[in-house]
């Protein structure tokens, strides 16, 4: 379990960093079989591979090509790898998720973002929780850092403290952007605070937090597998953006068949229909 002292700056905060999360032979075997994806991808021009539900499952960046690849998304890589089902119920990753959302604690969805040197993959500024609405808000992404992260290489960039906020609107009239509005945008960047860590390091993300990212524009790889937890009351109330077979698989504690929920008023978002939420914002947001 974490120090009481780590679970207050959760609270008061909205994000943690955790160290040395998993073992340094499994970190080894994540980039394995990244490295082999991007070794594959080198020989495509367009997203390939297919999930759950027909979508792409390796998306690429604009630009990619075979001698400089831009591998920038693993839907649901827990179906294809051995490694990254053993990192997602790793028992130190999971033991801290469950010692700041409650006992029970079960797997949404789970994918790989990466930013490949000099890629131009950037995530605009947004929250998580009104991409995946809950009964309630116990819900936290776990950044796991494949790749040191560094100031220089993309890293999270948190507002602490918003997770208390309003929920913001992701839409702009009937076009869902998936980021909040340019100008607010500008306000966030202004507060943020850079997520760095070492290798094998974890970042939890309270799922209302304002978060983004700025390009790699170092010579160094950021890789993240990203797994989304939910205490095991929270019920989903929209579609999963990336489905998998293991949706709702317990990782912590029991089953209870129980739900909760908290007051909030929010938009329902609209599911991707193209790999990844990287080209629905760049479509919204040119």
């Amino acid at each position: 379990m974490l120090p009481e002292d780590k679970i207050t700056f959760f609270r008061d905060n909205g994000y943690l960093l955790v160290e040395r999360v998993i073992t340094a032979s499994l970190l080894e075997r994540l980039r394995t079989d990244f490295d082999a994806w991007i070794n594959e991808s080198r020989s495509r021009t367009a997203p390939y591979g297919e999930t759950l539900d027909g979508r792409p499952r390796f998306d690429l960046e604009t630009g990619h090509t075979a001698e400089r690849p831009a591998l920038r998304r693993v839907a649901s890589p827990i179906e294809v790898s051995k490694a990254y089902l053993e990192a997602v119920r790793s028992p130190d990753l999971v033991e801290a998720v469950a010692a700041v959302i409650g006992p029970n604690v079960k797997l949404h969805h789970c994918k790989i973002n990466s930013k490949l040197p000099g890629t131009a993959t950037a995530v605009k500024w947004h929250q998580d929780f009104p991409f995946t609405p809950h009964s309630n808000d116990d819900v936290i992404t776990a950044l796991l850092m494949v790749d040191e992260v560094t100031e220089e290489n993309g890293p999270l960039e948190v507002w602490p403290g918003t997770h208390r906020g309003v929920i913001h609107d992701l839409w702009e009239g009937d076009r869902f952007t998936g980021a909040v509005r340019e100008d607010f945008a500008r306000t966030c960047q202004e507060n943020a605070v850079r997520c760095i860590g070492p290798a094998g390091s974890v970042c939890l993300m309270h799922t209302r937090l304002l978060h983004g990212s700025a390009p790699n524009l170092s010579p160094d790889p950021r890789t993240l597998f990203i797994a989304v937890y939910s205490a095991e009351d929270a019920v989903p109330l929209a579609d999963n953006p990336l489905p998998s077979r293991y949706e709702g698989m317990i990782v912590h504690g029991k089953a209870t068949g129980r739900v909760r929920s908290t007051p909030f008023d929010i938009r329902l978002p609209q599911k991707p229909k193209v790999a990844s939420f990287f080209a629905q914002q760049a479509a919204a947001n040119p």
